[in-house]
């Protein structure tokens, strides 16, 4: 049976701001209701037209685009409360592809009242125009650190990002978090080589800063790690809308 919108779990974490009645009452009628897919799975292939947009309610995947090689190149990785679609919403087609990487459970929404949700609820609109700006200010940022950070600063700030992102959704089991990715989707991700990738791998874990093994990242030295990623270890989390 499909989640109700007023039972989500993700909205009691502290991370997503609060909807009100209106909002909720409107989200509601927003979803469509939820799907359910394997590992694996294309949940968006890049230049299609989907009818649908998502927000993962649990399980991991990731987005990429394919080169004229016929190869991928990861572009970041998708969490719970992510929502998918925006570009075919407004673009009418997908840029990039996203992939099921774990079983995963999606809210489903029907595109045709994306419109609506412009004119009737302007708030959740606004929510929409900031995800696609956050989306914007993360690429920009992984531009920057691609061409100005070595490849030890690029994983440390990869993994603190990700772990913060654990921590919020409430994913992480002591300093343990699921990161059922590849070392390939990682280096794609980060612009390095998978040789690279793996000395650095191996450099964090014999300094006893994190180790990332069978599925599971475990961060040994978070203050450390924030140093290597050059993030000021006591930024707060920023808020984010849960569409």
């Amino acid at each position: 049976m499909a989640t109700k919108c007023t039972n989500c779990p993700l909205r009691l974490r502290p991370i997503f701001d609060p909807l009100n009645d209106r909002e909720i009452a409107f989200m509601q009628k927003f979803k469509a209701g939820e799907l359910e897919v394997e590992a694996g799975t294309t949940l968006m292939m890049e230049g299609s037209n989907s009818p649908q947009l998502y927000t993962v309610l649990n399980g991991l995947g990731l987005r990429y685009k394919t080169l004229e090689s016929g190869d991928r190149t990861v572009i970041n990785f998708v969490f719970p409360g992510d929502f998918i679609g925006l570009q075919a919403g407004v673009m009418k087609e997908m840029q990039h592809s996203v992939e099921a990487t774990t079983d995963m459970t999606l809210c489903v929404f029907n595109r045709k009242m994306l419109w609506s949700m412009f004119r009737d609820h302007p708030e959740r609109a606004f929510d929409l125009t900031w995800i696609a700006a956050v989306e914007e200010h993360v690429l920009g940022e992984s531009l920057a650190i691609i061409g100005h950070l070595d490849g030890l600063a690029r994983i440390a700030r990869a993994f603190v990002r990700l772990h913060d992102r654990a921590a919020a959704l409430g994913m992480l089991k002591g300093a343990e978090m699921p990161l059922p990715y590849r070392q390939q989707d990682l280096a794609d991700s980060l612009g390095l080589s998978l040789v690279h990738t793996n000395k650095t791998l191996k450099l964090l874990r014999e300094d006893g800063v994190a180790t990332w093994q069978d599925g599971s990242l475990n961060i040994l030295d978070y203050r450390r790690l924030c140093d290597i990623a050059q993030l000021d270890r006591d930024r707060e989390p920023m808020k984010r809308p849960l569409i």
